[in-house]
């Protein structure tokens, strides 16, 4: 999470859509950045709402823009399938290795869920409840139209590295677990296609 005091503007960094990259692009413009525990730094929005944003409203005597990015359903279920197939997963039991990605999906929605597939919902970190959370959510696959609105409003030319990136593998998914994923996780399916 990333807060621009002057520019009353906050980053809410939504788990694997390149917010390692930006925080480190940012940090050096930003007030506050929180990397660390990363149950911080990917504050979702009723959490920000919560906590944070009156605090923050009544140090500066108004709102700040919030903003964060949103990763098409099925590929940031892959990135999550790709980064635990790495070797160097602390907690095995998050480890994805040695299974498919079908299998990963399933997981996923089952209830409970095993810890490798274990990774919430972007619809949940994104959705206030009480309405609007988040003034604009942009899409991770149209980064530039980020970047652009960051650069216009912080006035700095942004060049994000390449950090934390996951492993290649094959995310496939067979038409019955893709039809299932986008039936019993509609409320993702449809915030993202209602973004610009």
């Amino acid at each position: 999470m990333l807060v621009f005091w002057k520019e009353r503007l906050v980053f809410l960094a939504t788990p694997k859509t390149g917010t390692t990259a930006i925080e480190a692009a940012l940090q050096p413009l930003a007030n506050v950045c929180i990397q660390n525990p990363p149950a911080l730094k990917h504050t979702p929005v009723r959490r920000y709402q919560r906590f944070l944003a009156p605090y923050l409203r009544s140090a500066a005597g108004e709102d700040f823009t919030v903003v964060a990015l949103m990763r098409e359903p099925v590929s940031w279920l892959g990135s999550w399938y790709r980064y635990r197939q790495r070797d160097a997963i602390p907690i095995k039991e998050r480890s994805t290795s040695g299974i498919d990605f079908d299998t990963f999906v399933n997981a996923y929605l089952s209830d409970p869920r095993p810890a490798f597939a274990d990774v919430g919902s972007q619809a949940r970190f994104l959705e206030a409840g009480n309405g609007p959370g988040i003034d604009r959510i942009f899409r991770y696959e149209n980064i530039r139209a980020f970047i652009d609105f960051l650069e216009d409003r912080l006035d700095f030319e942004i060049t994000l590295p390449r950090l934390n990136v996951s492993p290649e593998g094959s995310t496939s998914l067979s038409p019955e677990i893709e039809d299932r994923l986008r039936r019993e996780r509609a409320e993702d399916f449809a915030l993202y296609a209602a973004l610009d």
